[in-house]
């Protein structure tokens, strides 16, 4: 809701959603389900992504086998700006549970390629994930990223058309990732995909 802006007050949201990711961490008493899935919103709203990171490998220490956790894991490795680690912990999660949906696997591989400059790998991933998950306007996001930075304007602009059919904004905040690099390439593609010349 947040990521996607629908949120009618971010801030307040944020809040919120830490305030209830720290009761979650105080009751898990070392569950790693509830921490991997407490990490997520401290990660996302600006939280020691360090400190998180550390967290998520203790959780997976506890269990080696949890597919949910190197999912969440390989997600917060993109907020990081670990690419390459996001898209191995993604695969660990993949090769755990081939066939449970523990998360959008193909998009957050997607949104790592992505970043990583790997334009015509994330195209095939995210429009597998968008296949999937068609409500996922995320990937959308990286999508039309993508065919920007490919030069497919075409393309390009008609996900960012059907990312407004889902979403209230093409271009939402991107402080989640850390590496001022990988925000500048997500919104230098999410501009050139809408249109906008500045």
């Amino acid at each position: 809701m947040h990521q996607d802006g629908w949120a009618v007050e971010p801030r307040l949201t944020g809040r919120r959603g830490l305030d209830l990711a720290r009761r979650a961490l105080q009751s898990a008493g070392g569950d790693p389900g509830i921490i991997a899935n407490a990490v997520l919103p401290f990660a996302y709203f600006g939280e020691d992504i360090e400190a998180m990171m550390s967290v998520l490998d203790e959780a997976l220490i506890l269990n080696p086998s949890f597919a949910r956790g190197w999912f969440v894991s390989g997600h917060v490795r993109v907020m990081a700006g670990l690419c390459d680690l996001a898209i191995q912990h993604v695969e660990n999660s993949l090769r755990l549970s081939p066939r449970a949906r523990v998360g959008g696997q193909w998009g957050v591989i997607g949104q790592a390629l992505c970043l990583a400059g790997r334009f015509e790998d994330a195209v095939s991933r995210l429009l597998r994930m968008i296949q999937e998950h068609p409500g996922a306007p995320l990937s959308y996001r990286f999508l039309a990223a993508s065919y920007a930075h490919l030069k497919r304007f075409s393309k390009a602009r008609e996900i960012i058309t059907r990312l407004r059919a889902i979403a209230p904004v093409a271009i939402t905040d991107s402080s989640y990732l850390r590496n001022p690099e990988h925000r500048e390439l997500l919104l230098s593609g999410l501009r050139m995909a809408a249109g906008e010349t500045t």
